[in-house]
Order: C-alpha cells, then structure tokens, then sequence
C-alpha cells in the first residue's frame, strides 16, 4: 500500500539522536510541515534541530496527492460566514504566498512541478458553486464557472481557478531537507518549559514547533475536542482518463481526479476515522464501471485533520504555552497549508508578527456544532465496554477491515493488527 511516490524517490537519511543538545528553535515532527518550518529558520540563519519519531516525510506527506492550490473545496464562501471578510483575505493571501513560493522553489529542484488548473465541482445543484463565485468576486480573485466536467459524475459544473500546481511531495521534500539538522527515529517523550525529552536524550530550546500532525499535548490547547481524523482512499490508474486538471469534488466524501504521468489518481471513499466508509471498494467499483479497461498500478490510504471552521491552526499553542507553537489541522490540503503554516510560525519564533496569522489563529473561537459531535465521539468511544483499547484517553478502538487496523473513532488514532501505533495523537502501542 505504498504511494507512487515512496517509489519514485529518495530521501536523505538520519541518525537517531543520541545526546543531550542546545538549539534555538526545535522542530516536532518531519512531514512536510515540519520541514519547511526547519528549512526556512536554516535560511534565516537561526539554529534549529527537526526530530521526527520515524522516517521523515513518512506519515501524510507521503500519502497526499500533491495538490498545490489555494482553492481548498468551495472553502471561501464558509470562511467569510466563519472568520469574516478580513480574516478570510488574510487566509487567501498566505495561500497565495505559500503557492508562489513554491512556484519559486521549484524552479531548482526537480519534483515534478506542474501548473494546472483547479476545479471543484457539485454533483447536485450548482447553488454552492455560485455562492463561491460569489465570495471569491467579493475577495478580489478571478474564477468562473464552467457548466461542464470531462469527469464520468453527474456534475452540474465546477468552479475554476487557474494557474494552480501539482508536484512530486518526496522529490520536494529530498530537495530540501539534505542540509538541515534531522534527527530519525527520535520520539519526542515529554514536553516541558523549554526542554524536550526525547528517546535520545534532551533538547533545550527558546521556541519549539509542534508539527506532529494531530498535536501532542492533550492539557493545552484542548485540540483533542477542536479536531476530528478522517481517512481518505487513493487508485493510481494506468489505461484511464486524462483530466488535463485537479478536479475536486464539494463534498467531504466525493471523489477526487487528477493525472501523474500516465496514471490517473483516482481518490474518494472517505469516511470518519473509526468510522465505516466506501474505502478503495467504493473506487475499484467505480474504476470498473467507468475506466473497465484500466488497472490499479497503487493505491493508499491518508489521514487528515479537520478543524472546526476549514482553516487551519497555526500560531501559539496555547495562552500557557508561551515559546510554544503549533501548525495542524489542514483540512486535506496539506502541501499548501504546509507552506503558508512555515511562513506564518518561522516569522512567530523569530520575534516578528506575520500579517496573516489572524486568520490561522488557534485560539479563535470553536462554539460550532462538530465541536459537539467531537465531544459525543469521545464520550462514547470511552464509555463502550469492549477492549483493546487506545492509549491516547481510552477510546475503544474499531477494527478496519480494509486496512486491517485498529482505529480509534475518538481522536483518530491508528494500530497495527500486532498493536502498533500507526498514527498519532497516541504516542504508545495499543492498550490490550
């Protein structure tokens, strides 16, 4: 269940840390978050150390589908309802700033970097699409609706945005992460004011970033209630359509469509993690109905973070944390939120404001209604009399057939079928 990419590149490796040591800022976690944070201090000439506990780029950033564009499903109209006409801009310009630099980086490292088009499309009425028409017209930003798809869904049009990308994530990542200070294999145990114990020994440092995905602090912050896990599916096709763009369905468990190469990236199937959904059945039916002559050269599975309102949480930790900082909940648009989150924390730990962090801001308010489904899943998960167990708070786990794991529908938490830890916010192998 490797992506194309884990094949089709190599990263650098590193040693494991194995002595205490001093550092200005420390980067938790090595996806790709966490690693233009650390490389984008380096050219700022600060001392920064990056651990991660396994393989760098080794959780979502080597599942994505690499999708370089501000357009984050028809996320702008909700976003001026939730975070207002300001903030919403300033959301926009940070992915704006993330999508150009990138443009900018890639023009030296060779990952694949392609400009496409984007477009998000409805399967039902095209109301949502004009109320997006709409709230980008508000904003300032060109897009227009196209009333047909080359897709084989009933769509009733799609909302483009031109002169987004896609790239290679791994080749990126490689291209990057070769002179900076990485320690593998290196689990962070205990966070404490300015020291991180990790299994290798103690970091000290003025500021550190927390870029573990789901973050690693239940007492701070109370993320464990402002964010939900959700899984998603991926086909990589030989033999099937070429899109000639990034097509993105509106609904959280649509199907997405964009090519790499000859291979047509089929993903969809989503559902809540614990939870049941369509998975790579829902997609292999799909495929055979529509693309019967194709063949399934890959497939996988991601897992993203879903914040309460669509933006992410990137700034301060928490109003106790101070020296603390966080990037998560990206919403299934890792690669670019990735970059406008390093952008926005790298002017955080050195003493500067970033204009756009308003909008990013982790302790805005959370008074919504997942926030109350988020509550119940927990209750629940702990209230249900069965084992195994998570580790994470004593959510009782749910078997994935699918992929063969145990995952927690509380927090979104994942275990081998030899008790594993998979995927975090535990940091310790299933409770039996």
């Amino acid at each position: 269940m490797d992506s194309i990419w884990t094949g089709t590149a190599r990263l650098p490796r590193f040693e494991p840390l194995r002595s205490d040591l001093r550092t200005d800022v420390l980067v938790i976690g090595g996806g790709m978050a966490g690693l233009l944070c650390a490389w984008r201090l380096r050219q700022a000439g600060v001392d920064c150390v990056l651990v991660e506990a396994d393989r760098l780029c080794g959780g979502t950033t080597k599942n994505t589908t690499a999708k370089l564009t501000v357009q984050h499903g028809l996320i702008y109209h909700r976003l001026l309802k939730e975070l207002g006409l300001a903030r919403t801009k300033l959301y926009l310009h940070a992915n704006l700033a993330a999508l150009e630099e990138y443009r900018r980086l890639c023009r030296t490292i060779d990952c694949d970097f392609q400009e496409k088009d984007s477009f998000v499309y409805a399967t039902g009425s095209r109301r949502k699409l004009d109320q997006e028409l709409e709230a980008l017209e508000r904003l300032g930003y060109p897009a227009r609706f196209v009333p047909e798809v080359p897709l084989p869904v009933p769509a009733a049009g799609a909302v483009r945005l031109e002169g987004q990308a896609q790239f290679h994530p791994l080749k990126f990542a490689a291209g990057i992460a070769g002179e900076l200070r990485i320690f593998e294999h290196t689990k962070v145990l205990e966070l404490l004011p300015g020291r991180a114990v990790t299994s290798g020994g103690t970091i000290s440092a003025e500021r550190m970033i927390v870029a573990t995905h789901f973050p690693l602090l239940n007492k701070h912050g109370g993320y464990f209630l402002k964010l939900y896990q959700h899984r998603s599916y991926v086909l990589a096709l030989e033999n099937a359509l070429d899109v000639g763009g990034m097509y993105a369905d509106e609904a959280e468990t649509g199907l997405s469509f964009r090519n790499y190469g000859d291979l047509l990236l089929l993903g969809g199937g989503g559902h809540r993690t614990g939870k049941g959904g369509g998975g790579w059945r829902e997609l292999e039916a799909f495929a055979a109905r529509h693309y019967p002559k194709a063949r399934v050269a890959a497939r996988w599975a991601a897992q993203d973070c879903m914040s309460l309102d669509g933006a992410p949480y990137v700034g301060l930790y928490s109003g106790g944390t101070s020296g603390l900082y966080v990037a998560s909940g990206f919403n299934k648009w890792g690669m670019t939120s990735s970059m406008a989150a390093a952008m926005i924390l790298t002017d955080m730990a050195l003493g500067r404001d970033h204009p756009c962090a308003p909008a990013f801001d982790p302790s805005r308010t959370v008074l919504r209604p997942q926030l109350a489904v988020n509550g119940w899943e927990s209750a629940l998960g702990l209230l249900t009399p069965t084992a195994p167990r998570c580790p994470h708070m004593g959510c009782a786990l749910k078997y994935n057939r699918q992929e063969r794991s145990w995952d927690c529908p509380c927090h979104g938490s994942r275990f081998g079928e030899d008790g594993a830890l998979i995927d975090n916010p535990a940091t310790d192998d299933m409770r039996r």
